[in-house]
């Protein structure tokens, strides 16, 4: 495994590998690597010829008091985790070497970051679509692999490479969670014992409301407020959003169709997680 931490290398890299005919797959992270990002990576390693992964707490997607300085960081922890799982690069720059001074472009995705996350979180997409496209850029990879925890980043980084043409096929990769349910997160370290139960209730009141769905239940009103009464009545719990929405346009649906998707943001203590589920019986 390489270990690059500038672009020229990465850009060395990457021409040889083109030149190559080699396939590219790309797993970009913000480190603190879980189960999750390795089930991306692994994900990867099946369907290219080499795996390049990011590790990268990218600046421009925290908001002013957010968590940029207490982000959990390790990086030795994460190399070893990538070479014991056969990823061929690692790509992790300083931030003065992705903005160096002078950097003042944006990329912006308009209507899908409007909603949900992107009502409470000003700086967040922006961010992402900014680094994400640097990124794309830098690794030139054929297909590229996210979460879909992070449901809404996927749609957006999805339309983003669509419009400009960055000719990278975005795969989906279903949410990894714990065995009790929870989401895998990094910001799951945030979480003391106590809260920890009290987050369960966010993926038990998507199940729950799967399962409503199930039974005929498709008004999107009586399914939140089923899920809002489950979560908060769990300690530590503080609903930011919850809402049945388009799983293409991102907004908000009165009644249950084959696209609906309920997502949630919630703070658990100062933990703040999301969480998402696809509503109808027959989808995944």
């Amino acid at each position: 495994m390489e270990l690059f931490r500038t672009n020229a290398e990465i850009n060395k890299w990457r021409d040889e590998r083109w030149r190559e005919g080699k396939t590219i797959g790309f797993v970009p992270t913000m480190g603190f690597l879980h189960r999750g990002h390795l089930a991306l990576m692994e994900e990867a390693m099946r369907r290219s010829e080499q795996v390049v992964v990011s590790i990268f707490v990218n600046p421009t997607q925290f908001s002013p008091g957010e968590d940029l300085e207490q982000y959990p960081r390790d990086l030795d922890r994460d190399l070893k985790l990538c070479h014991e799982l056969g990823v061929h690069v690692v790509f992790a720059p300083a931030v003065e070497e992705m903005y160096p001074p002078g950097f003042q472009t944006r990329v912006e995705v308009q209507h899908l970051t409007q909603h949900l996350c992107g009502l409470y979180r000003s700086d967040f997409f922006s961010g992402v679509t900014l680094v994400v496209t640097k990124l794309f850029c830098l690794v030139r990879p054929h297909l590229a692999f996210f979460g879909e925890k992070d449901f809404q980043q996927l749609v957006v980084v999805r339309r983003l490479s669509k419009d400009l043409n960055l000719g990278v096929e975005v795969i989906a990769h279903p949410t990894v969670r714990e065995s009790d349910g929870l989401a895998m997160s990094s910001r799951n370290t945030y979480l003391s014992e106590e809260e920890r139960r009290s987050a369960l209730s966010l993926s038990l009141s998507l199940l729950e409301a799967r399962k409503m769905v199930a039974e005929g239940e498709l008004r999107a009103d009586v399914l939140v407020q089923r899920a809002e009464m489950m979560i908060e009545a769990e300690p530590h719990t503080r609903i930011q959003y919850l809402q049945v929405v388009d799983e293409e346009t991102m907004t908000d649906l009165t009644a249950v169709t084959p696209a609906a998707v309920m997502a949630m943001a919630v703070f658990v203590g100062q933990a703040r997680l999301i969480d998402n589920m696809r509503l109808w019986p027959d989808s995944s």
